[in-house]
């Protein structure tokens, strides 16, 4: 059994997790102060932008995910935002272009964070926006710890800050040097664009108003007038040539969040998970659960090398299918239901034999043919700057993945699992009014016409982020979620069924499942720039048994070892009646659960 890093928390108050303690603590101090879940993921998810710099920003966007005890039931908000209405394939065919840039501003699409934090706020909420705003403002003003990966990633990116980004380089160089891990940093400009929100928000008689307000003010007023400007000044970008972008003001304003209904999977009998729907990659999570149910996984050892490949095979088709019909279901047909048939899973649980596939096979739900896109050289003119892709490189000099999570539950029973991103320091320049750069979500984006997720205006780009609610016997019981890209539903699919199986025998704990060894594989294309893919590929923390990794190796799979302690940065929160737990991942000592 793995030695924990940390208790498991346990209590009847409140508890908030996330990936940041300082986040963390906001959120939980909010809980104490009487505020509700929905008031603590917020004011925690903007202290995220300021303390997590590198992993999201106000530009950004998200997937969130609440339990209301006032409605009864669960929504899925959708803070992502939409392509340009000037974006379009042939564009990019104009500009020599055959892949959406990993950074700069041709890769933005509308910044949906503030909106769906906000919409969020005033559907479920009880605090006015300046008082969940007040942490995050503190933090831009009086300072903050650098992280060391955020000095990190501002030292790989500080050559092109002082020959091509000029207003990033004002905010996060230190003269020429990147911030030494641990230095005090503030962000005073970033602190303005917060006030003048606030005080935007000063007008209504109600607090709804006075939030619909603010909103006003960042897709009608001096935000969208901001972005518009500085879309029109060409950047550089990993093309090696400058390229204005094509976001305008009028795309802020004809945007706005959108609340859905969840995706809802069965597993073993008694569980359900939520998940968003097909505009993000959430529903590979519930084609996993039904493959991992057709092959019997729940009577298989936990972290066996049958159950690591049983999970691994599994999440190859899951993803396969996702490269194959999912898009924006606005104007892509995703055939959702079948694919999330357990006749459809049968089928395709056929595929999985005793040795590693070194295939993509996306399937063909209702006699269908797959069409898989194309995947192109990268066009560069010079290196690719570091600014491409995911936001986090891992020891072998590859993108891993990373961004931000936050999970609550408060006394009242309401649960919100929230994933932030995009808009990091490194996406794109510094718009000098605002103290933050664009998000760079459109490089999700394929150039091939013809596919769900191919470039088209005003449509949503197949996201990663992918927050999770869980039921079990109907009831909320789990929220939890991670940073991780594609890895994202590849982690918490390990982590849920490791949970159900605890649970299952009457040994559950949240914080055992989360230290537990875990893996992924890159074997089918990233969704990030420059889109590779690495066939047969399985990243394994050290700790795994070596029995167990040479097992996995004779059944063919690449095996990498990533390091003990470098996979996943799962958080979590449970109720269960009046009992609360909650766990957070201690893997680069940052994560952190709080409550009581």
């Amino acid at each position: 059994m793995t030695t924990l890093t940390r208790p498991e928390l346990d209590g009847s108050f409140g508890m908030v997790a996330s990936t940041h303690w300082l986040a963390s603590a906001s959120g939980m101090s909010v809980l104490e102060r009487g505020g509700n879940a929905i008031d603590a993921a917020v004011t925690a998810g903007f202290v995220m932008q300021v303390v997590e710099p590198h992993l999201n920003g106000p530009a950004g966007d998200l997937s969130a995910l609440v339990w209301s005890v006032q409605d009864h039931g669960p929504s899925v908000i959708c803070g992502q935002g939409v392509s340009p209405a000037a974006a379009s394939i042939q564009h990019f065919d104009s500009l020599g272009l055959n892949l959406v840039p990993g950074s700069g501003p041709l890769a933005a699409t509308v910044p949906g964070s503030f909106g769906a934090w906000t919409t969020m706020l005033e559907r479920w909420g009880s605090w006015e926006l300046a008082d969940v705003l007040a942490y995050a403002l503190h933090y831009a003003e009086a300072g903050f710890p650098m992280l060391p990966a955020a000095s990190a990633t501002i030292s790989a990116v500080k050559d092109l800050f002082s020959q091509h980004w000029g207003p990033s380089a004002q905010v996060w160089l230190d003269g020429d040097a990147a911030p030494l891990p641990g230095a005090w940093w503030t962000l005073p400009t970033t602190a303005r664009t917060y006030r003048r929100l606030i005080d935007e928000a000063a007008v209504g008689q109600s607090r709804e108003q006075r939030i619909a307000a603010a909103r006003r003010a960042f897709y009608c007023g001096f935000v969208a007038e901001a972005v518009d400007r500085f879309s029109r000044t060409a950047w550089r970008d990993p093309s090696g040539h400058d390229h204005a972008g094509l976001l305008t003001g009028e795309d802020l304003a004809d945007w706005q969040p959108d609340i859905e209904a969840p995706v809802i999977a069965e597993f073993a009998g008694r569980y359900q998970v939520l998940k968003t729907g097909p505009w993000g990659q959430g529903p590979v999570l519930a084609q996993q659960l039904r493959l991992l149910e057709v092959v019997g996984l729940l009577d298989t050892n936990v972290r066996s090398a049958d159950w690591i490949h049983l999970v691994t095979e599994s999440a190859k088709l899951a993803f396969a299918d996702r490269e194959a019909w999912y898009g924006d279901p606005v104007d892509a047909d995703v055939p959702l239901a079948s694919l999330l048939s357990r006749g459809y899973a049968v089928e395709r649980a056929r595929l999985i034999g005793d040795q590693a596939s070194l295939e993509l096979r996306p399937g063909s739900p209702d006699h269908r043919t797959p069409v898989l896109a194309d995947l192109p050289e990268p066009v560069f003119d010079e290196s690719p700057d570091p600014t491409s892709g995911e936001p986090t490189i891992d020891g072998l000099g590859r993108s891993r993945g990373d961004t931000c999570h936050v999970d609550v539950v408060d006394h009242w029973g309401n649960l919100v699992s929230v994933t932030p991103s995009g808009g990091w320091l490194q996406s794109s320049p510094v718009i000098p009014e605002l103290g933050f750069p664009l998000g760079t979500r459109a490089q999700m984006f394929y150039l091939q016409p013809g596919l769900p997720n191919s470039l088209r205006p005003r449509v949503r780009p197949r996201t990663t982020l992918t927050p999770t609610i869980a039921l079990r016997d109907a009831e909320p019981w789990l929220a939890f979620g991670t940073p991780g890209g594609d890895q994202q539903d590849q982690w918490q699919t390990a982590f849920f069924v490791d949970l159900v199986q605890a649970d299952l025998r009457g040994s559950l704990n949240l914080q055992a499942s989360i230290d537990a060894t875990m893996f992924h594989t890159t074997h089918f294309p990233s969704s990030f720039y420059p889109r590779d893919a690495h066939p047969g590929e399985l990243f394994v923390e050290d700790r795994l048994s070596p029995a167990v990794i040479d097992d996995l190796g004779k059944r063919g799979h690449q095996v990498v070892r990533a390091g003990g302690w470098t996979l996943g940065r799962l958080s979590v929160v449970a109720r269960e009646g009046k009992r609360l737990r909650s766990a957070a991942n201690a893997r680069g000592a940052q994560g952190y659960a709080m409550g009581r």
